[in-house]
């Protein structure tokens, strides 16, 4: 399965111990440069930045030279991280794309990418028993300063039958 993922994703995971689910759903992961430099040179000291450079499973990629026209006027809007995550996907054929912004993910999807973010991620790794309590997972989320609405949050934790935050 070839995943490409943005920094949101990656950053989220390591602030509350769980990048590993990456390495455990899919093997290795690309991201592009400007992702690998977000993170570990940009964020050097911050979360993540340390797990991402250590992470032998996650390679980084030039975005290559000649993307669909199309694809490009689609993202010219978003961040340089998301953009640059959805051109490699592209690029890639990439079976998947972790993102986490909603604006991103739309324009991901219209270009016929799939997409699973950081709450989806979390709920497969409670579906296959790698994670304990999520409910605990999410309310770590929540302490560390993660943005991620209530509902979202509410709305996973009924999917899979658990308590409410």
């Amino acid at each position: 399965m070839r995943v490409v993922s943005d920094s949101s994703p990656l950053i989220a995971l390591a602030r509350i111990g769980q990048m590993q689910l990456l390495a455990d759903f899919y093997g290795r992961i690309a991201i592009p440069t400007e992702v690998h430099q977000e993170i570990t040179v940009a964020g050097r000291g911050l979360p993540g930045a340390e797990e991402v450079r250590k992470a032998d499973w996650i390679q980084a990629l030039v975005v290559p030279a000649g993307s669909d026209p199309s694809v490009v006027q689609a993202v010219a809007g978003l961040g340089g991280g998301e953009r640059s995550a959805i051109l490699l996907a592209k690029a890639l054929s990439a079976d998947l794309l972790l993102l986490d912004e909603r604006k991103a993910r739309r324009i991901a999807q219209s270009v016929g990418l799939s997409v699973v973010g950081c709450i989806g991620i979390l709920e497969a790794g409670a579906r296959a028993g790698k994670i304990s309590d999520l409910r605990l997972v999410y309310l770590d989320l929540l302490k560390q300063g993660i943005r991620f609405e209530l509902e979202l949050l509410r709305d996973s934790l009924t999917r899979l039958g658990l308590p409410e935050l």
